[in-house]
């Protein structure tokens, strides 16, 4: 079973990672005022006097190009990695024959997009209003074979609009919250019942690809 193999290198992979942010943070102790965390401390305290007024999160203390230079490939780089346990937690739960391979590239490079979008209307209710008109001029359009594939699509913009208020730290919760928690509940296979549908799972016997029915023969002619 490939499933306890992918936990345990899910787990080498964030602690990987959480090291490697400890160790640059220790190294260079002022960089910590320049990167994309703090979002979500930010919109937990922050009390704006008006629903409609900007809220500075994130990239408060940028102030210059090369700063904000790092701040958006930090940002967008947090996504693209938040990002990818997310797709092999799907590729692993769908059979190779099964999965659609669109859907797995949507899942690692929409949060980027969504990074780079929010960046945009940062603090402009007007450049807001005008990608939800560009939005809706091109409409996203993809045939999920499940309803549960729409999970994963709502995770990557999640983790998306999290690394774009500069809450990386939100994103990697959401990608180890997620990842476990549908991993175990895959493994356990929570809330199965005899005769029932199975999320994302083939029925004992079934082949992935179901094959056409033959067609009808023609009838044999009388002799």
């Amino acid at each position: 079973m490939r499933t306890p193999r992918l936990l345990y290198w899910l787990t080498a992979y964030y602690v990987g990672l959480g090291a490697l942010f400890g160790a640059g943070v220790w190294l260079v102790p002022g960089i910590r005022d320049f990167l994309p965390v703090g979002g979500v401390e930010a919109l937990l305290t922050a009390t704006p006097q008006s629903p409609l007024d900007p809220m500075q999160i994130g990239a408060a203390r940028v102030g210059n190009f090369g700063e904000s230079l790092m701040w958006l490939i930090i940002a967008t780089a947090g996504a693209l990695l938040a990002a990818l346990p997310v797709s092999w937690t799907y590729m692993e739960i769908r059979e190779r024959g099964d999965y659609d391979q669109s859907l797995v590239e949507t899942i690692v490079i929409l949060p980027m997009i969504v990074t780079g979008i929010i960046i945009i209307v940062h603090n402009s209710l007007a450049l807001a209003f005008s990608i939800a008109g560009i939005a809706a001029a091109v409409r996203f359009r993809n045939s999920l074979k499940s309803t549960g594939d729409a999970l994963f699509i709502l995770l990557a913009i999640g983790i998306g609009l999290s690394a774009g208020i500069g809450a990386v730290e939100l994103a990697g919760v959401m990608s180890i919250a997620f990842n476990y928690c549908f991993l175990l509940l895959w493994m356990s296979d929570y809330g199965a019942q005899k005769e029932g549908r199975r999320f994302l799972r083939q029925e004992h016997g079934q082949s992935a690809p179901e094959r056409a029915a033959p067609s009808e023969t023609a009838p044999d002619d009388a002799a």
